[in-house]
């Protein structure tokens, strides 16, 4: 699971740093660097409102539009041998590898507690006892 506060519609990722001692986040979602830090949760999530309204406030000024772009666009790296088993599935149900995935990833995202449980504490990597 990852650690994260969420605050008027912005998400932060928070870690801690055991030889400072302090609590760190970084909003994700944006066009540009945010980051807060705090000694306790209640000053984690201060800083995180401060940043984030700092950052609108910024934004409002300069024109500029605060929220990251997606294109809808991206690339997925499988192994070979994943790659031909989903491109037959796909093929026998009669959709596109472009469908199936986003199918996939809808469905993942509708249930999030199904999928968190997908991943072990280090970021982005697959727990392959769950069966790729």
């Amino acid at each position: 699971m990852i650690n994260s506060l969420t605050y008027n519609g912005y998400t932060a990722t928070i870690a801690y740093n055991s030889d400072d001692e302090v609590f760190f986040g970084k909003v994700i979602g944006v066009n540009d660097l945010i980051v807060f830090e705090g000694t306790s949760v209640a000053e984690l999530k201060d800083g995180l409102k401060e940043a984030v309204d700092d950052y609108l406030e910024t934004c409002k000024q300069i024109g500029k539009s605060p929220d990251k772009t997606y294109k809808g666009v991206f690339n997925v790296r499988v192994p070979s041998g994943l790659h031909k088993k989903v491109a037959t599935f796909a093929s026998q149900h009669d959709v596109t590898l472009n469908d199936f995935v986003k199918s996939v990833l809808l469905y993942a995202m509708e249930h999030e507690e199904i999928t968190s449980g997908l991943f072990d504490n280090r970021a982005g990597e697959y727990n392959y006892a769950m069966g790729a």
